[in-house]
């Protein structure tokens, strides 16, 4: 699929694999995005500062802090302000930006190719029943939530003297509920 992006219009042109043009609109502009992305990322290369030096400045985590900065959690006021000190040359427009717009928490499909990428996702797919199984055991049926979650990233040293990589998933749980016809506060749309 290739993805063409128009600058003033908000929407792009997506050539299926049949090669047939099909339109697709969006509130998003895409460019706009991604030149604010890379100045920002500009202004940590000139701080010369790596996420976690950003993280500990903002009392988030890394990888929070990594997601701010790539145009994927929204900024608040109180971190904008830190964020303003930590990296000096963020333009006011991008910090008000980041405030104001709201995220596209979604991702580009060719970000799966990056060998990263797919080995953390391999790594949870594999392990991904076993997980299922085990947090099912420890705290009944449901889920871990994505969106009262913490992710942080670090490393640690393996018993051969080699370097590991450490992630730690912090997610709340959220049990499934007996949908129970006297708890649903709607009106059945068949009454």
């Amino acid at each position: 699929m290739i993805s063409h992006f128009l600058l003033k219009q908000k929407t792009f042109s997506i050539k299926n694999t049949v090669g047939c043009l099909q339109r697709a609109y969006t509130s998003v502009n895409s460019l706009d995005i991604a030149d604010r992305i890379s100045r920002v990322l500009t202004a940590k290369t000139n701080a010369n500062l790596s996420y976690d030096d950003i993280a500990s400045h903002l009392g988030v985590t890394n990888v929070y802090a990594a997601q701010l900065l790539l145009g994927q959690a929204k900024l608040t006021t109180g971190t904008a302000e830190k964020l303003k000190v930590v990296l000096p040359s963020i333009r006011k427009d991008d910090l008000e930006a980041m405030q104001k717009e709201f995220p596209m928490r979604s991702f580009d499909e060719n970000i799966m190719k990056e060998p990263n990428v797919y080995r953390t996702y391999e790594a949870i797919t594999h392990n991904g029943e076993a997980i299922k199984s085990i947090i099912n055991e420890q705290c009944g049926d449901g889920i871990m939530s994505a969106i009262d979650f913490y992710l942080d990233v670090g490393t640690t040293t393996g018993k051969h003297g080699e370097k590991r990589v450490v992630l730690t998933f912090n997610g709340k749980f959220l049990p499934f509920i007996e949908q129970s016809a006297e708890d649903n506060g709607m009106p059945s749309p068949k009454e």
